[in-house]
């Protein structure tokens, strides 16, 4: 599954990077990676986000800014490592850490500002995979980097295909079928199912599924409107079973 942010969501940070200088006599080249990383960097704080996209394009890699968490849920899918600021304008970083790694294996740092023991056994908790807080010392940064992405190699692949009964879910093609009879879906209903199905004996809370597949482009009945042509297309209303005042969970049909 793949989401294709807006440029409005990209918000990127990062001006135009200046001409290379040539480096003095005996000075050593900086370091860069064989294999750059898409990196995706969520911080509300605009100038040292842009400092910080500037340092990690100089060192091979490709990264791209979004300041809310919102905008957050809607791009992590498209890069091979998140680092996240914790305060940001609309949301607590710590709930995006989460409502991503329910759903997703993507790497994510976190660099915040918060300090304090507990403040890192809470992002730990959440899912991070580090912990660095401001200020940092970008060399440490980019080896924190590496050994993450070192760490991520060795971990089995996600699952690219999803069975519950007589459906089934292609992540990869965006296929969905059911008794092997394919159901053409829209993009956001295929990524509602894909989110249910993802957690299928787990109740998904309304906000969450808003937050994730909407991120910030929705109304009150965004969800129910979207839900109901899924049924539909599906071919029978169990398939979504609703969880009155809480949310939604995959059912069987």
């Amino acid at each position: 599954m793949s989401h294709i942010p807006s440029p409005a969501l990209l918000e990127p940070f990062a001006p135009v990077p200046e001409p290379a200088r040539p480096l003095e006599p005996g000075t050593p080249a900086p370091a860069r990676p064989p294999t750059g990383q898409r990196i995706l960097v969520v911080d509300g704080d605009a100038a040292l986000a842009g400092s910080l996209t500037a340092q990690l394009r100089r060192h091979g890699h490709d990264p791209v800014g979004v300041r809310h968490g919102s905008a957050a849920l809607q791009a992590y899918e498209d890069v091979e490592l998140v680092l996240l600021d914790l305060d940001l304008p609309d949301l607590d970083g710590l709930e995006v850490c989460r409502a991503i790694r329910e759903v997703s294996r993507v790497p994510i740092i976190i660099v915040t500002a918060r300090r304090s023991e507990l403040d890192c056994v809470l992002g730990l908790h959440a899912g991070a995979d580090d912990y660095v807080t401001k200020p940092y010392g970008l060399r440490e940064l980019m080896a924190r980097i590496e050994a993450v992405m070192r760490r991520t190699r060795w971990q089995p692949a996600t699952a690219r295909e999803l069975d519950h009964g007589r459906l089934r879910i292609d992540v990869d093609s965006r296929q969905v079928t059911v008794d092997d009879q394919p159901v053409a879906l829209t993009r956001k209903e295929f990524d509602l199912l894909y989110l249910l199905a993802s957690q299928p004996d787990t109740v998904i809370p309304r906000k969450q599924l808003l937050q994730q597949v909407w991120g910030d482009s929705w109304s009150r009945r965004t969800i129910d409107t979207h839900v109901s042509s899924l049924r539909g297309k599906l071919g029978a209303s169990a398939w979504v079973v609703t969880v009155r005042g809480v949310g939604f969970r995959l059912g069987t049909g």
